[in-house]
């Protein structure tokens, strides 16, 4: 029973959520100062006359009042259609589909990578705590936590492919290369330093609170009669201080997927890799209602469900939340 509960409960939130984003990016596009026709038109702005921008403006609904529009577009939205994109004449929704194929690998490689490290340089540190390991990691992670990504990722490219002309300056495949002839190792090569840009600024957070945690898991009393009892290193980690940090860890690492979110924006537009974080770039700038609302729902919709997921994980890590969730139902 308590499972039925607890899926309603997510699904009035997921509700409420994406009812709320929707409201506020609607209204923050239609006060905003750009002019969704003198966009679409673009460089033949001149040539264009009144009567063909006020048929353009009829084409798009741009002339309804914007709660009109807003109406329009959740009509649309219950029946399945998300409509067109002004900016690429597509369906918003087959759009996402394509570029999102783009951002998901990223995301993921980036997301695997700064959790996996961090994790792991986090629990060095706490191991060989007062150590010049565990200083140099700490630095690393103070020096990068208050790093911005596009900074970061502008040194990186300026190193490895101005200096160290090792990776590509961009794009996700060759350029001037034809789609059926680009493999799956030209895709990861121009995968490698966007990703591993976007895993660097993550791999700080999750290391520092690994370190603090474990920390406190070694200077308690249990973990002091197991040394007493010849337990070190590896086996001492694995036996009592993995269980104990691995579930904020886990709450760490799935909480960083909105600022996932932040950070690809800012790392395609550096690397000119086409996805959903350049879409939200365009969109915005060039006044693309429906493909920016498409990009904005799905895009809450995506770190809902990983929020989502994490719950379901920690109570497989932790019978006691389980337990606390049965007693409350």
């Amino acid at each position: 029973m308590h499972i039925t509960r607890l899926l309603i409960i997510g699904l009035v939130k997921l509700v409420l959520l994406l009812a709320a984003v929707s409201i506020i990016t609607f209204v923050l596009m239609s006060i905003s100062p750009i002019d969704p026709v003198q966009a679409y038109i673009g460089a033949d702005m001149l040539r264009v006359g009144e009567e063909q921008r006020a048929a353009i403006a009829v084409y798009w609904g741009l002339d309804q009042p914007p709660w009109g529009r807003f109406l329009h577009w959740v009509n649309a939205i219950l029946h399945g259609d998300f409509g067109t994109s002004m900016i690429y004449r597509e369906p918003v929704l087959d759009f996402i589909g394509e570029r999102f194929a783009h951002s998901i690998v990223l995301l993921l490689i980036s997301w695997s990578l700064s959790g996996i490290i961090g994790f792991a340089a986090g629990s060095i540190a706490a191991m060989k705590q007062g150590s010049w390991l565990d200083r140099i990691i700490q630095w690393y992670c103070y020096a990068l936590s208050s790093t911005p990504t596009f900074w970061a990722g502008l040194l990186l490219l300026i190193i490895f492919t101005v200096w160290l002309p090792i990776f590509p300056v961009g794009l996700a495949v060759p350029a001037g290369v034809n789609a059926q002839d680009v493999s799956l190792l030209d895709r990861l090569y121009h995968l490698i330093l966007p990703a591993c840009t976007l895993s660097l600024i993550g791999i700080s957070n999750i290391a520092l609170h690994t370190r603090e945690k474990l920390i406190e898991v070694l200077d308690s009393d249990y973990v002091r009669f197991a040394r007493a009892q010849g337990e070190h290193g590896f086996t001492l980690w694995r036996r009592h201080g993995l269980r104990n940090i691995l579930l904020p860890a886990i709450t760490l690492q799935f909480a960083s997927f909105s600022e996932l979110f932040g950070g690809v924006v800012l790392i395609e537009q550096v690397f000119s890799y086409p996805g959903l974080g350049q879409a939200v770039v365009e969109a915005s700038t060039k006044g693309d209602v429906p493909l920016l609302m498409g990009i904005v729902i799905f895009s809450a919709l995506f770190v809902f469900v990983g929020n989502g997921i994490a719950e379901w994980l920690y109570r497989l890590v932790d019978p006691r939340i389980k337990e606390g969730y049965e007693r409350e139902a």
